[in-house]
């Protein structure tokens, strides 16, 4: 591996770990600042917020830096927020780190996947991405329960200092070993991006996208106070779930990565909402006892983020159907798709836990999800009334969904 591909790498992990981890430390966040659970579950909207508009915008309006400028630009950004959130005296102030480091995240992975296939002969380009992109689920398996028992035996702000760390390292590996000139396209324009978004059967797959990640989030952002106050764990035991949840989310994306190769994106998705919809709605019962708790956690991980290679390939699909000069950007599109079902899942989530109690998200998310089974059986029935014409389709997805 070039070491400025591991660079990226441990850049990745770094996004990977402050994105997830705010839910292992929720309980904790709203008890040391006095707020809700409803307010600490807006730290997970805001910075899902943050990408979704960042990733856009931001990658349009700095298309002509250099990209190795732009990357450490980028780092430094992502370490300053996450220090701030380290100082942050109160709520305020940490939301505002949050969304800061939502906003590096969102143009990282936008740029992220060119960089990386300019470090790497054109033959291991796809290699190339798929390293980078690994350590989104490393993070999920290693640096989310980690940071999660930082949090909890050291304060939750240690956690975005180690974090922290990890941004300096990324930096100081990119500034050493990324090279200085790297070829690259200028980014799709902000007028191309809305062009993309007039195609009514990509708007079909986006909102399929941010409903069915919608579903998952309204319950998973209350995952540790579900764990500690209905299930009745321990605090130190968040992080062990945490870990649990992870291996799972890592088997369940070459799962859904398999599958999606096996039935078609359809075919997969189907069967990945159907199966995520009828976890949820199981949670809502195994939630009060410890060791059904955990197994339904391990089978939620597994089916969460399985959707994330179909969804990827069905974008690529259909933009080559509607959009054929603007593929990059259709499939970019659904990742800010993905981050702003997250938004509205999390923010939904506290709207319930105000308003009905903490035990109902899982059943009401699991209904989201439904939708998103609902919006999948419609296009493929859109798909199968106008088919496509014969053609081989390729399209690169990758673990993690961002």
């Amino acid at each position: 591996m070039p070491l400025a591909l591991l660079a990226l790498t441990i850049s990745a992990f770094a996004i990977g770990t402050t994105e997830f981890v705010i839910v292992g430390l929720i309980p904790t966040i709203a008890a040391d600042l006095g707020v809700s659970l409803p307010s600490a579950g807006l730290l997970v909207s805001l910075y899902a917020l943050g990408v979704a508009v960042g990733a856009p915008v931001l990658t349009a309006l700095t298309g002509r830096l250099p990209r190795k400028t732009l990357l450490l630009s980028l780092m430094a950004l992502f370490t300053l927020g996450n220090l701030l959130a380290w100082l942050s005296p109160g709520y305020e102030t940490l939301v505002a780190a949050r969304i800061l480091t939502g906003l590096a995240h969102g143009v990282f992975f936008s740029i992220g996947s060119t960089i990386a296939t300019g470090l790497v002969p054109k033959e291991k380009a796809a290699s190339a991405i798929a390293t980078m992109f690994s350590g989104l689920t490393v993070a999920l398996v290693t640096g989310v329960p980690l940071g999660t028992f930082i949090g909890q035996h050291f304060g939750w702000r240690a956690t975005f200092l180690a974090v922290a760390a990890l941004g300096v390292v990324a930096i100081l590996g990119s500034l050493v070993f990324v090279p200085r000139k790297l070829a690259h396209n200028a980014p799709a324009s902000l007028r191309q991006q809305l062009g993309v978004l007039q195609q009514p059967r990509l708007l079909l797959v986006y909102a399929m996208t941010a409903v069915g990640y919608g579903g998952t989030f309204v319950a998973f952002t209350y995952l540790a106070p579900m764990l500690q106050q209905i299930t009745g764990l321990q605090a130190s035991a968040v992080g062990l779930v945490m870990l649990a949840y992870g291996v799972s989310v890592a088997v369940g994306n070459i799962w859904g990565g398999k599958l999606a190769d096996r039935k078609g994106p359809v075919g997969a998705l189907k069967l990945i909402f159907a199966l995520l919809a009828l976890v949820l709605l199981v949670l809502t019962f195994t939630a009060s006892n410890p060791w059904l708790m955990v197994l339904t956690v391990l089978a939620w991980g597994a089916v969460a983020f399985g959707n994330v290679a179909g969804l990827q390939v069905y974008v690529v699909q259909q933009a080559e159907r509607f959009a054929p000069q603007a593929i990059d950007v259709a499939s970019g599109l659904n990742i800010a798709a993905f981050n702003l079902g997250i938004a509205l899942g999390a923010w939904g989530g506290g709207v319930v836990v105000d308003g009905i109690g903490l035990q109902h998200t899982p059943w009401i998310g699991a209904l989201v999800v439904l939708g998103a089974l609902g919006l999948t059986l419609l296009s493929g029935r859109l798909d199968a009334r106008d088919p496509a014409p014969t053609r081989t389709t390729s399209g690169t997805a990758y673990a993690g969904g961002h």
